[in-house]
């Protein structure tokens, strides 16, 4: 306790030496997260637009070789890596390491302001499986919000890091199930959604007031409703998964937050073609695997898409990535589903397309284009399967973040090409929320039939999926995308390479190593009148945890328990 007193003082003082900036700086709410601002980060993709794009052009396609290090922070006790994505306000750069601790740094130099460490139970977070890392937060109202691996919400002071509040939301000794995904905040409102989808649990979203910490509401993800019951045979919603473990984002027009939620528990189903009726679950299991339109004051839904009924293969909609796009008068949000597969909304979720981002699937034959309808699933009875599930339960595509430029028009988006060999096994029927994984399977990463793993990086347009270029790695990447003005494209690699590409050819123009792999989140901002690139580095977890053993060099030698964030700057 002591040393975080001595780093709040520290911080008190260092505040001071911002000066008249920090004092001219307008709240951040809202209205100023639906503004923008090229100089700040200040939702998880940057805006509820969800691009994760900066029209920053400071640094571009023509000095771009000339990036450096500008300046490095540790964070220490990174066990599994860091997963987060860094925000920005005025100046100031918050992220969070693993075990839901949250830095404040002087953006321009990397000066630590403040930070904070929440007390854990440590022998609930060696239980847990998706743990102890932590994917980012979220701001407004002059504070800032940071979820924990045991179940609470806590608001801390953005200029001191002082607790605001601490909310005990989710049972973590009984489920094992916290928070490990970045909340949202919109308008007094703060939503966070549990990590998941293999607990026998039923996945809730809560709805927390900003300023005091009380609940306002919580949506079950999964069976809400009677009639939503009914799409769970056997009872089995009581135990059904379904966390929404990424954020969504909000629709100020309409008062709607969009929301993806989990597969459900058990993971894998031994039902073969009779899902609808028999088997650990059967039916459409309502709402998991699913898209949600939910009112921000209520919580009341008013729409969703289930993009994979009944979902046996573990392809979540839960990755937090809602692309808001107007083209010719018209609304659209893309939105990325495990499977590979890239659906088009219209604003009350009406399906407006669908396409395949990767080469390698069969758990469907397709999708129909026009109605999101499944063509040729492809279910499972217990025992091994004769052909490999393509693809991974890792996903065509993961939880990192595309990026969507309105300069290039194009959607820049990661793709991952590998398989799983699978032995479907029936599992003891869960009829009560419990400590345990629901899985229903044995499983291992393999290679696609006559092809190899790899990943690749697409320019597509989002709502044709016509894809203009590619660029291949021999590993899939884990960490998010960033777009920006300067006519670029960052990809940070899981070597823990980052590169720069030509927004408009795919050309690359420059790479830098980090020295060791990222899984997580990048931005750009503007501090002081310069134009900073940041990104964090530090591998480990519940994919990359896999690489060695798939790939062996550099994942052997890699270690797992280190990170860093690293900043970069023209010279």
């Amino acid at each position: 306790m002591q040393l975080n007193k001595q780093m709040l003082i520290a911080g008190a003082v260092l505040a001071l030496g911002l000066g008249a900036g920090a004092a001219r700086a307008q709240p951040v709410d809202t209205a100023r997260i639906v503004a923008g601002s090229p100089n700040d980060w200040l939702t998880y993709h940057g805006s509820y637009k969800g691009w994760d794009y900066s029209a920053l052009d400071q640094i571009n396609a023509d000095n771009v070789k000339d990036l450096s290090v500008a300046w490095i922070h540790v964070p220490g006790h990174s066990t599994r890596g860091l997963q987060s994505m860094p925000l920005v306000a005025d100046g100031v750069l918050y992220y969070t390491g693993s075990y839901s601790r949250v830095f404040a740094l002087d953006g321009a130099t990397g000066n630590l302001m403040w930070s904070y460490f929440p007390e854990l139970d440590d022998a609930l977070v060696a239980r847990q499986t998706h743990s102890p890392y932590n994917r980012g937060l979220a701001m407004g109202e002059g504070k800032v919000y940071v979820g924990t691996v045991d179940g609470r919400l806590i608001a801390l002071d953005m200029k001191t890091g002082k607790v605001a509040w601490d909310t005990k939301l989710q049972d973590s000794q009984k489920l094992t199930v916290g928070f490990t995904g970045a909340p949202l905040y919109a308008k007094g409102t703060v939503v966070i959604g549990s990590q998941g989808g293999e607990w026998p649990g039923r996945g809730p979203l809560y709805g927390v007031d900003a300023a005091t910490g009380k609940v306002k509401w919580t949506f079950n993800t999964v069976a809400p409703d009677e009639e939503s019951k009914k799409s769970w045979g056997n009872d089995s919603w009581r135990t059904g998964g379904g966390g929404g473990w990424m954020p969504g984002t909000y629709d100020m027009a309409s008062n709607t937050v969009y929301w993806g939620t989990a597969n459900p528990a058990p993971l894998y189903d031994w039902s073969n073609a009779d899902w609808k009726t028999t088997g650990a679950r059967p039916g459409d299991n309502l709402y998991t695997t699913s898209v949600l339109a939910l009112d921000l004051d209520s919580g009341k839904l008013k729409s969703y898409h289930q993009e994979l009924p009944h979902d046996t293969w573990d392809f979540d909609s839960a990755p937090g990535e809602f692309v808001m796009i107007s083209r010719n008068g018209q609304d659209y949000i893309v939105h990325p589903n495990k499977s590979g597969f890239i659906f088009v909304y219209d604003k009350d979720l009406k399906v407006e397309n669908v396409y395949p981002l990767v080469k390698n699937y069969n758990f469907v034959k397709g999708i129909d284009p026009k109605t999101g309808a499944l063509i040729g699933r492809r279910d499972f009875a217990a025992g091994h399967q004769s052909e490999p599930l393509c693809p991974a339960i890792d996903g065509g595509v993961s939880w990192n973040s595309g990026s969507y430029s309105p300069k290039t028009g194009l959607y820049y988006k990661i793709g991952n090409e590998w398989c799983i060999d699978l032995e479907v096994v029936k599992t003891t029927p869960v009829t009560q929320p419990v400590v345990q994984l629901n899985i229903g399977a044995n499983f291992h990463e393999v290679a696609p039939p006559g092809d190899q793993i790899y990943g690749h990086l697409d320019a597509r347009d989002p709502l044709t999926g016509a894809k203009k270029w590619e660029v291949r790695f021999p590993e899939p990447p884990m960490a998010s995308v960033l777009s920006t003005g300067g006519n670029l494209v960052f990809v940070p690699d899981s070597r823990g390479t980052l590169h720069a590409y030509n927004a408009e050819t795919g050309a690359e123009l420059w790479n830098h190593s980090d020295g060791t792999g990222h899984q997580g989140g990048i931005i750009s901002y503007s501090a002081g009148g310069k134009q900073y690139v940041a990104v964090v580095a530090g591998f480990g977890g519940m994919v990359s945890d896999g690489f060695a053993a798939m790939f062996g060099e550099p994942y052997k030698s890699m270690p797992r328990d280190d990170g860093l964030l690293v900043v970069y700057s023209l010279k």
